[in-house]
């Protein structure tokens, strides 16, 4: 059997300035009250109360802390970026409500999905609604017309990478696309878009040109990534708190373990495909559990453990973050965060 990969070579987060720090939460309660606000929109109606509903099931709330660490590293305010931070926190939660749509997933943060209460349709009005949403954010910013213009564009942009990137994730199976680039950028639009974005709009808010902003934004895609693949690690060999190992493989989701096994076991790719397209209804916990154990006999695993380790020392020696060492920290926390809940794979466990 493979060993596993010690992740203590995942670098620890350096001491970061309060202010500039995920588990700081000054500035979060007028990030809850803002979008709380936008989703009733002044009058008791059913797509506002699903938004509230869904909002309030809680979540870490990565995107928007990570908003307010990245600006109040750059030099602003956690108070002046609360919009932002609020923006980039309902365009997540819209990509959420239409993911449980699109997967068929049930239960979100332990409650049904939106999409279970309310029917589909209505379920696509709630994502619809926490779409527009964030540009109706940016009117509670206190700055010039030309930066919310910028944030504005930001905003389009990177929403049009995730739905690219959500729309290519969809088509890896139908199309037989289980090879490494295929994957890579499916990850790097729909995850790693939304890890660029809060930090671009926190850098035009701290008062950096366009430009200065969005070369650091690109500095976190790669930590998106990062977050994806534990996610792709934690479904099979971890908890993600949706029962039974395998939900990934039940829904025939292509991920990062699926990828690096068929590297090494091409000869299994007629069974894999197979697992992955039996309807999740139909597929067995057994055929789930032995891929489990292929993944860890072949490598797999290990590979993916890799690259995790691999993105997250990558952050410390990013160029882009040179000149900003404050951002690096807040950089570092967020790998040490995406590593913390795959730290049980040690060798010998």
């Amino acid at each position: 059997m493979a060993r596993l990969l010690l992740l203590r070579e995942v670098p620890e987060a350096s001491p970061a300035p309060s202010a500039a720090s995920l588990d700081a939460d000054d500035g979060l309660h007028l990030v809850e009250a803002l979008m709380a606000r936008l989703a009733g929109g002044g009058r008791f109606e059913r797509t506002g109360v699903m938004v509230q509903e869904h909002l309030s099931t809680g979540g870490k709330r990565m995107r928007a802390r990570l908003s307010l660490a990245a600006a109040a590293a750059l030099g602003a305010s956690r108070e002046a970026a609360a919009p932002w931070a609020a923006a980039v926190e309902l365009l997540h939660n819209a990509t959420l409500v239409h993911d449980d749509i699109q997967d068929g997933d049930l239960i979100r943060r332990g409650q049904p999905t939106v999409w279970v209460r309310h029917g589909v349709p209505q379920a696509i009005n709630a994502g619809d609604l926490l779409l527009m949403l964030p540009f109706l954010a940016l009117a509670d910013l206190d700055a010039p017309g030309s930066v919310r213009w910028e944030l504005s564009r930001a905003l389009a942009d990177h929403a049009a990478r995730t739905v690219r990137g959500q729309s290519e994730e969809l088509d890896l199976l139908p199309g037989g696309h289980l090879d490494r680039a295929a994957y890579s950028r499916s990850v790097r639009g729909k995850t790693g878009a939304l890890f660029a974005l809060p930090v671009e709009g926190a850098a035009l808010v701290a008062g950096l040109s366009a430009a200065e902003a969005a070369a650091l934004g690109e500095a976190f895609v790669e930590l998106g990534v990062l977050f994806q693949l534990q996610d792709d690690v934690l479904d099979l060999y971890g908890d993600k708190g949706r029962g039974a190992p395998g939900a990934d493989l039940k829904e025939g989701k292509v991920s990062a373990l699926v990828v690096a096994h068929l590297e090494r076991r091409p000869e299994d790719r007629e069974w894999l495909l197979a697992l992955l397209r039996t309807p999740r209804e139909l597929t067995a916990q057994a055929d789930v559990d032995e891929a489990i154990r292929r993944f860890r006999e072949s490598g797999a695993l290990n590979e993916v453990l890799a690259e995790i380790a691999g993105i997250a020392r990558g952050v410390a020696i990013d160029p882009a973050l040179a000149g900003w060492p404050a951002l690096r920290a807040v950089a570092m926390e967020v790998a040490a965060l995406a590593t913390r809940p795959i730290q049980h794979l040690r060798t010998g466990r």
